[in-house]
């Protein structure tokens, strides 16, 4: 039994050989040709990531092609999922993984596994969290794809002109972030350029100079309880006490 860090969640995403047809398994056959993982500890983005494209023994599906732009010429010179997989099961191993579909791509790195002889399965080794099924509960009877969802939280993913499972996993982590931290507006710029929209947040490095704290001082505290019973006495609320 793996040892869960509830701390930290690795976002990912994967795409294969042929679209989702819901054909059972495992999807005619079909095999992933990209890995993309990114890494969030404590609900930050570390900048530590996992990339890997695939070499599969079978062609691509035209019509996947068009979605994500990975050609059989591109991936003839790319390794192969059994040299691959060590390194990428020692990113995940323990964490929580996420995946927009994840029955989908979990289901076809299980697949994967299951070929080359290993016994691991995805979900022996992490716990998996779907955001799909998640924001089908938040937002039911709505569309929640994940173009659907950045729209929703205000992420821009102007850059998104095909799919490609690093890129994807890195805007998941924003909506899953989003989706489980109750802010409404996630602001990935860092131009220098002026921020109206008050729901906006904006990422923070960590060397950035402590905010200076001021407290109250005795006689400060002593004013303030005195307000507060000046209140009580004549009638008022209060709801809460230094």
């Amino acid at each position: 039994m793996y040892q869960q860090n509830h701390s930290r969640v690795v976002v990912f995403d994967t795409e294969t050989t042929g679209l989702n047809t819901e054909a059972g398994p495992h999807y005619m056959g079909h095999k992933v040709i990209e890995i993309g993982a990114v890494e969030v500890v404590n609900r930050r983005l570390t900048g530590r990531h996992y990339h890997v494209y695939l070499k599969p023994d079978r062609k691509i599906d035209e019509e996947a092609i068009k979605v994500h732009g990975i050609t059989n010429d591109f991936l003839a010179d790319k390794p192969v999922f059994s040299t691959q997989v060590d390194e990428f099961l020692q990113f995940i191993r323990g964490a929580e993984i996420v995946a927009h579909n994840a029955p989908f791509d979990v289901g076809f790195l299980d697949y994967e596994l299951s070929l080359i002889g290993r016994k691991e399965r995805i979900e022996s080794i992490c716990h998996v969290t779907d955001t799909l099924a998640l924001a089908r509960k938040m937002y039911p009877g709505k569309r929640n794809n994940l173009d659907v969802l950045c729209t929703r939280y205000g992420i821009d993913n102007s850059h998104r002109t095909l799919h490609g499972a690093l890129l994807d996993a890195e805007i998941l982590a924003d909506v899953y972030l989003l989706m489980t931290g109750g802010q409404t507006k996630l602001n990935l710029q860092n131009d220098g350029q002026n921020q109206e929209d008050s729901g906006a947040i904006q990422r923070l490095s960590s060397t950035r100079t402590p905010l200076k704290i001021i407290r109250a001082d005795p006689q400060e505290l002593q004013n303030h309880e005195a307000r507060l019973d000046l209140i009580t006495e004549k009638g008022g609320s209060c709801l809460w006490r230094t």
